[in-house]
């Protein structure tokens, strides 16, 4: 009994150590392995200015002035003076009506003008002489200036017996013919003043960030297969909210020769720093 309890002992003991020693070797503080320096952090970088390219966009050639010719009185047109093409200077008779009627009307309203002012001077005659009374002076000069009121009405509307040009220009467009019956606000002629030219494009908004008047460009037409040096003039002071494009105009720089209204050409741009 005393040898089984010495044995279990000194297994107790040594299982004991064993506890002890394995402690001892998790436990004691080992010497720190020294960390691998950490990786340099990557330098942020600096966005590059990189030149955008080019810009093109469409544009059109306008007139610029222009207008249309409308009737202002109705009546048959007698003769058309200017034809297609024609270029004609301001103020020149383009077109005349038939205004004999409107003539006779003006001889009426005259007769009774000179009428209507006689009567008033015989009233005044014959207030002096203490024949009529203030009542039919009075009468008497309102019918008159009525009179003539209606005498400055009749040379009003013949004076709508001709059309003149507004401006020194070229006949566009005739949209009437003579001996053609016309009515109050019918169009009858197109004119465009192809002496002073600009230029109409739609660029992307996002181009107002450099674009600014007296930008300066390259107009090319293959019409002509030139290219035109022009810059800009106007900018709108709006986008168009759907299309997102900005209205721009611009004018020629130099000799136009060759340039109608209504060419289309291209319109091209130096490159811009990115902004």
């Amino acid at each position: 009994m005393n040898a089984i309890s010495s044995k279990r002992g000194g297994y107790r003991a040594t299982l004991l150590g064993g506890v002890i020693v394995a402690f001892a070797q998790c436990c004691v503080a080992q010497p720190a392995t020294p960390a691998a320096p950490a990786a340099p952090a990557a330098a942020t970088a600096s966005p590059a200015t990189v030149p955008a390219q080019a810009g093109e966009v469409a544009a059109i050639i306008q007139a610029g002035e222009e207008t249309t010719l409308s009737a202002q009185m109705a009546g048959r047109i007698l003769r058309i003076r200017s034809g297609l093409g024609e270029q004609v200077r301001a103020g020149t008779r383009i077109l005349e009506f038939d205004c004999s009627e409107g003539q006779a009307q003006l001889l009426a309203a005259d007769a009774e003008f000179r009428g209507a002012r006689e009567t008033h001077l015989a009233r005044l005659r014959l207030q002096a002489l203490g024949a009529a009374g203030e009542l039919e002076v009075t009468i008497a000069a309102a019918a008159a200036e009525k009179a003539r009121s209606q005498v400055d009405l009749r040379q009003a509307q013949l004076a709508y017996c001709h059309v003149d040009a507004p401006f020194p220009g070229k006949i566009a467009r005739l949209r009437v013919k003579a001996a053609e019956s016309v009515q109050i606000g019918q169009p009858m002629i197109d004119m465009v003043n192809t002496a002073t030219l600009k230029i109409q494009m739609f660029v992307p908004a996002a181009w107002s960030a450099w674009l600014r008047p007296n930008s300066q460009f390259e107009l090319r037409i293959k019409e002509t297969g030139r290219g035109y040096p022009a810059r800009i003039s106007k900018l709108n002071s709006r986008v168009e909210g759907v299309s997102q494009q900005l209205e721009v105009e611009a004018r020629l720089d130099g000799n136009s020769a060759g340039l109608l209204p209504g060419m289309v050409g291209v319109a091209v741009f130096p490159s811009q720093p990115a902004r």
